[in-house]
């Protein structure tokens, strides 16, 4: 049976119970000179987001979207050694030669040679950026992949991480090394970058946003959550902050200035400037439409914040919330005004981490409006933000947690 690896990315991993414990990350394997790389395993992902080993003597089937292994999985944390090689996460994108033409990577097969003894066997590849004439060549006939490459290109492996969500995504460009990490970085396209950066610890954030173009970096903090462009600006050196701020479009500079303002660890410096704000003249069904967008994140979209005009940060006067639950329960052509909950009153953007967390947890919500001294709502503090700033500093580099 032929497996091609770049499709195993993401492929579900159950126990001999049925239970599912994970998705595969990446295929361990050990070059061997001109044979065929021996496949020692799998890099299955375990929450929370902790990178296990799961050997090839454990694999008894592999189906379409299923890995099923027996025997009990050892949940210590991964560690590559030096002999080994990870096959989407470097084989990908290399620039081999075959027949004596250079061509680019961008899938490799493997085959079970005897019972749960695995090799790599086969090697897709294609000529030019275009990938023009694709070709499946046996892994004798290429030479290469013993060749420290100055850029390897990212197109192939991109396209195995395709259907990750953003924290997976940053999760696995966490475990790759860094040269690698800044090749995938910069071919990304900036929203999708963008997206990537908010969930990375702050070393590997600064670490790639060092490595664009001042302009190309301006573009990627465009589109970051103002919240977490301001996190990011924060612990970049104020004179590099300065510049990319000034390099931005100044109408998206605006409200990420404005966080830069408060402190790090208060209401003012966590919340969010593009929370759900609309009219009380608007109806239930425009409310709804507006937090069925994809792009909201679940926090964001449990409530409708309803202000006077204008309707962006910083607004008209506040005049209150209203809740998801209570959106479903009324007509659609409910007015908001008649809706808000009398009970939710604001905090202010002074108030600190704890009496943030504090106020959440004895409301039961997941979103707190933050008004200004004006009664103007100056953006929103949801659960996800408290979280983010009460885990340790460094809790993304620390999946044991």
């Amino acid at each position: 049976m032929k497996i091609f690896v770049a499709r195993l990315a993401g492929t579900s991993v159950f126990d001999p119970a049925g239970d599912q414990i994970g998705r595969i990350r990446d295929v361990v394997a050990g070059l061997r000179g001109t044979r065929p790389p021996s496949v020692h395993g799998m890099v299955v992902e375990v929450q929370p987001r902790r990178r296990v080993f799961l050997p090839m003597t454990r694999v008894r089937g592999i189906e379409a979207g299923a890995v099923v292994f027996t025997g009990k999985l050892n949940v210590r944390r991964f560690e590559k050694r030096a002999s080994e090689t990870l096959v989407i996460g470097e084989m990908l994108d290399l620039t081999v030669m075959i027949d004596g033409e250079p061509m680019t990577v961008y899938d490799v097969a493997m085959e079970e040679r005897k019972p749960s003894s695995w090799e790599i066997t086969k090697v897709a590849a294609y000529r030019g950026r275009r990938r023009r004439d694709p070709r499946i060549a046996s892994w004798e006939e290429v030479s290469g992949f013993d060749v420290l490459q100055k850029d390897q290109g990212a197109a192939g492996l991109i396209a195995a991480f395709e259907s990750m969500r953003p924290a997976d995504m940053a999760s696995a460009l966490h475990e790759l090394p860094g040269k690698r990490r800044v090749e995938i970085a910069r071919a990304l396209d900036d929203d999708r970058l963008a997206d990537v950066l908010e969930e990375l610890p702050p070393r590997d954030q600064i670490g790639i946003l060092g490595t664009l173009e001042p302009e190309r970096a301006a573009d990627v903090l465009e589109e970051m959550g103002p919240d977490d462009a301001a996190d990011l600006l924060h612990d970049l050196p104020e004179d590099q902050a300065a510049r990319l701020l000034s390099l931005m479009e100044p109408q998206e500079a605006a409200p990420v200035r404005r966080l830069l303002t408060y402190p790090h660890d208060t209401a003012g410096g966590m919340m969010t400037t593009e929370p759900v704000i609309l009219p009380p003249s608007a109806t239930v069904a425009e409310a709804l439409a507006h937090i069925r967008h994809q792009d909201l994140t679940p926090a964001v979209a449990a409530q409708v914040y309803v202000t006077r005009p204008p309707n962006e940060t910083p607004t008209g006067p506040y005049l209150g919330v209203t809740h998801f639950q209570r959106l479903l329960r009324d007509p659609p052509s409910t007015l908001l005004g008649a809706v808000l909950d009398p009970s939710i009153d604001p905090i202010k953007p002074d108030f600190t981490l704890p009496d943030v967390a504090f106020y959440l947890a004895s409301y039961n919500l997941v979103s707190a409006p933050v008004i200004d001294e004006l009664g103007r709502l100056v953006g929103a503090v949801t659960v996800d933000d408290v979280l983010d700033h009460m885990l340790p500093q460094d809790w993304r580099e620390r999946p044991h947690l």
